[in-house]
């Protein structure tokens, strides 16, 4: 794990749910979803039905943001999210999820299980891998303010 990841991470109660991810369609369009994440050596990573919005704009373009309001700070996470098919990094996030609750079995190149999101889409739900760069962070409890973290990747 990179160190200024590791640190993020340890320093923030990174929550279970409620992250959104942001990324542009190919006409310029903004799109914002609801995901559900998971860390695994400093990246985070999440699914997705090819077919979704969030999906074809990351095919078209993996740059995006990643927001989610935490206790005493809002975080917003600046980088890109790339597809993993590797049967190592699958497995990984499947017992991940697994020991979450979502009982996500690998299957072949992606992810299945016998439920998810309603706005999931059907299976197989692909594996996306969420390197960022930049961190703004913005206090919602005293002393307020504002900081912004830049990692090396």
């Amino acid at each position: 794990m990179e160190p200024g990841a590791r640190r993020t991470r340890g320093r923030f109660n990174w929550p279970r749910h409620n992250p959104f991810l942001g990324t542009i369609g190919p006409d310029g369009r903004p799109h914002v979803a609801g995901f559900g994440a998971a860390w695994l050596d400093g990246d985070l990573y999440f699914t997705s039905n090819l077919a979704s919005r969030k999906a074809r704009n990351l095919a078209a373009n993996p740059a995006c943001t990643i927001a989610v309001k935490m206790a005493g700070i809002d975080l917003t996470l600046a980088g890109t999210a790339l597809r993993v098919s590797d049967a190592a990094t699958l497995e990984r996030i499947a017992a991940i999820y697994r020991n979450g609750g979502w009982p996500a079995e690998v299957a072949g190149d992606a992810l299945t299980a016998p439920f998810s999101a309603p706005s999931a889409g059907p299976p197989p739900w692909h594996l996306f891998r969420f390197t960022f760069d930049t961190v703004v962070g913005v206090a919602t409890v005293e002393p307020f303010g504002a900081t912004r973290w830049q990692f090396a990747r």
